[in-house]
């Protein structure tokens, strides 16, 4: 049951990313003209996600209890139910699906509202994961601080890591003479707003391991301490890929017969699989004492 617990927190959390960087292209970064033809573009995407989240957020709780209980017969007993729901987990999560929900309701909308409400849904969501776990280990200033720093955490990966997969759609629709002038339009404003929310993350991830596991002279070997270790490596792999695609293979797009763009995608893909690995680790080392 562990093991399934990590799977769905995983799941979870890739979805709501995807959810949230898909619904930032289309509410806050594609030209106005565009975001109409990009909203149906990434519609299959923000709805799978939307729904992806909603399915695993009712799933962990209902593991939850499983995992409280130590017996799935007890998943039938509503006084089990009441006790899960009473923990502060529970009561946190409870908003996490209300706000799954409210993203499910935003995809059946249209126009402007839609991705503002998917945009918020998501963000609303990151905000709840970030007061549970080790985010929530320490009471008064002090915790309200380290909660704040782990949403700032997540909403900057979310726009970062989530924005990949619409970011190769895009390249798609770059292909296209009547939309590529606004989807470049877009893809450089993700990339102009992607250094900042890749520096919120490194900075908020940084000061998040040191307020969970403290200074790195007094770390000793521990699962933890590997995996985040792991962790911090396939970041900065990350952040090495973004920067070779940025400054090397973006100023090259244009010269003919290069293949650059087909690297660029390539290069995207391989950043995306990191991302993937990121959430991966992450799931595991949240259900892990850092002492």
């Amino acid at each position: 049951m562990t093991t399934f617990w990590i799977l769905l927190r995983a799941l979870h959390f890739a979805s709501v990313m995807l959810l949230t960087g898909s619904a930032c292209y289309s509410a806050l970064l594609a030209p106005r003209r565009f975001r109409p033809r990009l909203a149906i573009c990434l519609e299959s995407l923000v709805k799978g996600s939307a729904w992806l989240a909603l399915l695993s957020a009712l799933a962990m709780l209902a593991c939850q209890n499983v995992l409280m209980s130590g017996d799935s017969t007890h998943l039938a007993e509503l006084d089990i139910w009441l006790a899960v729901l009473g923990t502060h987990f529970g009561v946190v999560w409870q908003w996490e699906i209300l706000f799954s929900m409210l993203a499910v309701a935003g995809g059946l909308l249209t126009g402007r509202l839609r991705e503002q409400v998917l945009l918020l849904a998501g963000v609303l969501q990151l905000t709840c994961m970030a007061l549970i776990g080790h985010a929530a280990m320490r009471d008064g200033w002090p915790g309200l601080f380290q909660q704040i720093n782990h949403a700032l955490h997540l909403i900057g990966a979310a726009f970062w890591a989530g924005g990949l997969l619409p970011l190769l759609l895009l390249m798609r629709e770059s292909r296209q003479i009547d939309r590529r002038t606004d989807a470049i339009r877009t893809m450089m404003r993700f990339s102009r707003y992607g250094h900042l929310a890749v520096a919120l993350t490194l900075l908020s991830g940084v000061i998040n391991s040191l307020m969970i596991a403290g200074w790195p002279l007094m770390w000793h070997d521990s699962r933890y301490i590997v995996l985040l270790l792991c962790k911090g490596l396939l970041v900065a792999l990350m952040v090495l890929v973004a920067l070779f695609n940025r400054y090397w293979l973006v100023p090259r797009f244009r010269l003919a017969g290069s293949g650059t763009q087909q690297k660029f995608i390539r290069m995207t893909q391989f950043e995306l699989l990191l991302a993937c690995g990121v959430v991966g680790l992450v799931s595991v080392f949240a259900t892990l004492s850092p002492a």
